[in-house]
């Protein structure tokens, strides 16, 4: 039997299979942004005819396809999600709009104030209110709520989001409004404040559920056209659908809470790197992992620390805040594709415009004419016009040159030398964005290994490494499509959250300990409406000092829940982990616990590991290339697929499979690990290399 992972970007769907003995077989195909479901068709069709069988055989012996799919985030980056409409309580339909009364550049007096998701027209105030201790102040007044619904049906609305104050305590009134919405807008996609975000601060609360609503009804129209169209090829097995916190869903669970699906993508690449750095061992970097992630539109950063990544819930996803739990992943608009300019200034600037897929880079003869970063590449040698996807896609090299002089002229520089240009530039532009997950957070990178994977990122991954000054860049076999790879290394996931808001002095141990229980009883019947395999349930809390307003989330591993009282257990690891993230802790200071969050993992078979590969005498060279290096080298071609376990490859050299091209540059040295890797050692800055 197979699995399936597959991963929609915005230039590339990639897909991997794996069979029972661990065997990995890629695939990559142009993604379809007007219609991602005949990517993922064409990619599944191209996976069949690798493994030499018809698509309706392939798909009988597959028994689950894991999906990450970029449709959520693009109908935020785009701005091309449903028609919504907000029910509020009365006085508070501008929540959304004040925001925090922050801005993302809080000293520029001339930025415009970010457009909200549902405009004031159709945030509609209802007559009730419930208090924070949950207590009935004004019930829910039906003629004011009838009148309200009366205006989005007017109005049209594909979707409603439900954001009363404090539904987060009691969802009574917000349950009653989504039977009414049921009878009078029928078909229109509801979502409760109350089962989005049950957690206090509206704000956030507020917006997640907008953004859910608003991108809802795409993501479920997308994830129903493409369950008919596996069913219509052959497919009987379940899809499950890569969630931002790093699980996945049922196609079921993942409409209804759309808000969790858009980092989908990206969170299949710290899926598969965090399984990468179990297959590495804890001997080995002792887990700790850079996630590198260069496509062909963003490169998408993250760290992996102790074998294991982080997850954040102030995650902002264009300008609209997202409070789920989420992995914490940097992206930044630079890829394969973006787009290189010249300003007034005479200034080179690299992205975050890209070509994307349709009509991408100037080479791939689609009626591109702006020069990207592939254009550079190929025009500094270092991509094979006759064997880019393995040759399926040749590269126009006349019409690249052609796209670099006129950033060469605009430069006042020849060809080579901005071409050159182009390809630094986008590289200090990573190299910032590693800094914003490390540096910037207090993490030294250089205890770390560059793990590099994405179609594009073999070319650039030691260059980025350098300008942080780390010595050790790991490229997996399957880096082209690891996203895909990863999405199989995971499990299922249903989170549940609830605000229990108090100092954990006052608190009563036992009523927090029935709070979890039935936290943990809620999610557990969620995921066996769709599972009956193996569990286990993840707690933990988001807690503060008193005068803090920022709450820690600490994992509650190791906690004795058999203990009368476990409070003290609780606000001791609350102390450590503050002292963790910020230096020091104040133990004489009331802690105070504000949400209680439960993850029920449905554990799902491990992904088989991949055979070592057979000992072999080094490969040779298949090819030799001039290559651009502040100069023309003459560099030697080697074939990924054919290298030898314990090889060794000093640079300048060349290594290309099917699907990508990794660059070992002068002064570097690749071992080829048993999984056939490539672990490339790179001088210390300031050291002379050996």
């Amino acid at each position: 039997m197979l699995r399936i992972g597959i991963d929609v970007g915005g230039t590339f769907t990639d897909l991997v299979a794996i069979d029972e003995r661990g065997v990995a077989t890629l695939a990559k195909v142009p993604s379809t942004p007007d219609d991602p479901s005949t990517g993922v068709l064409d990619g599944l069709a191209r996976l069949a005819d690798e493994l030499g069988e018809p698509l309706a055989g392939l798909l009988r012996r597959t028994d689950r396809i894991v999906h990450g799919t970029t449709v959520a985030t693009n109908a935020l980056l785009e701005g091309k999600g449903a028609t919504v409409g907000m029910l509020t309580t009365a006085g508070h339909r501008d929540v959304i709009e004040m925001r925090e009364g922050l801005k993302s550049d809080r000293y520029n007096l001339r930025q415009p104030p970010p457009v909200p998701l549902v405009p004031r027209a159709r945030r509609l105030g209802v007559r009730e209110r419930v208090r924070p201790d949950g207590r009935i102040e004004t019930p829910l007044d039906e003629a004011s709520l009838g009148a309200a619904i009366a205006v989005l049906k007017a109005a049209k609305v594909e979707a409603v989001a439900v954001c009363y104050l404090h539904a987060w305590r009691d969802a009574r009134h917000e349950r009653a409004t989504a039977a009414l919405l049921a009878r009078e807008l029928p078909g229109a996609y509801v979502s409760l404040s109350s089962d989005v975000l049950p957690q206090i601060k509206e704000f956030e609360r507020f917006s997640t559920t907008a953004v859910n609503a608003y991108v809802g009804p795409v993501l479920a129209r997308y994830l129903a056209r493409l369950g008919a169209r596996l069913t219509e090829a052959g497919y009987a097995g379940p899809v499950l659908i890569m969630q931002s916190h790093g699980g996945v869903a049922p196609i079921e669970e993942a409409a209804r809470l759309a808000a969790g699906a858009v980092l989908s993508g990206p969170a299949g690449g710290v899926a598969g790197s965090r399984h990468a750095a179990r297959l590495l061992g804890p001997a080995d970097l002792a887990g700790n992992l850079i996630p590198f992630d260069m496509g062909g539109t963003s490169t998408d950063i993250s760290l992996i620390v102790d074998g294991a990544p982080t997850l954040v819930n102030d995650r902002g996803v264009a300008g609209h805040r997202v409070a789920l739990n989420s992995l914490d992943i940097v992206s930044i608009g630079a890829g394969g594709g973006s787009i290189a300019r010249v300003d007034a200034g005479g200034i080179l600037h690299v992205g975050p415009a890209s070509a994307g897929a349709d009509p991408g880079p100037v080479c791939y003869g689609k009626g591109g004419s702006a020069a990207t970063v592939t254009d550079a590449n190929l025009v500094l040698g270092y991509l094979d016009p006759d064997g880019f996807l393995g040759g399926r896609r040749k590269l126009d090299r006349t019409a690249a040159e052609a796209a670099i002089d006129r950033i060469a002229a605009s430069l006042k520089v020849d060809r080579f030398a901005a071409a050159q240009g182009i390809h630094r530039v986008v590289n200090t532009t990573m190299a910032e964005g590693v800094r914003l997950v490390s540096v910037r957070r207090g993490v030294d990178p250089r205890r770390f290994a560059l793990l590099s994977f994405g179609g594009a990122s073999g070319l650039h991954a030691t260059d980025v490494a350098r300008q942080l000054d780390l010595t050790r860049v790991i490229v997996p076999r399957v880096a082209a499509v690891l996203s895909a790879w990863g999405m199989l290394a995971t499990d299922l996931r249903f989170e549940v959250t609830r605000s229990h808001i108090g100092d954990a002095g006052r608190l009563d141990g036992a009523g927090v300990k029935r709070l979890f229980d039935a936290m943990e009883a809620e999610g557990m019947a969620r995921l066996r409406a769709s599972y009956d395999g193996p569990t286990r349930c993840d707690r933990s809390v988001d807690m503060r000092y008193g005068e803090q307003i920022f709450e820690v989330n600490v994992p509650l591993d190791g906690v004795d829940w058999s203990v009368a009282d476990p409070l003290p257990q609780i606000v001791e690891r609350f102390h450590t982990r503050h002292e963790q993230l910020y230096t020091y802790a104040q133990r004489d200071q009331e802690a105070v616990l504000v949400n209680a969050r439960a993850a029920v993992v449905g554990v799902l078979p491990d992904l088989p590991q991949e055979p070592s590969l057979p000992s072999a005498p080094p490969a040779p060279p298949r090819a030799e290339r001039r290559i651009y290096l502040d100069g023309w080298v003459a560099t030697p071609v080697y074939d990924f697929a054919a290298l030898a376990p314990a090889q060794t490859i000093a640079g300048p050299a060349i290594v290309e499979s099917a699907m990508t091209t990794i660059l070992i540059r002068p002064g570097e040295r690749a071992v080829v690990t048993p999984l056939g890797w490539l672990d490339i050692a790179l001088p210390r800055r300031g050291t002379t290399p050996a």
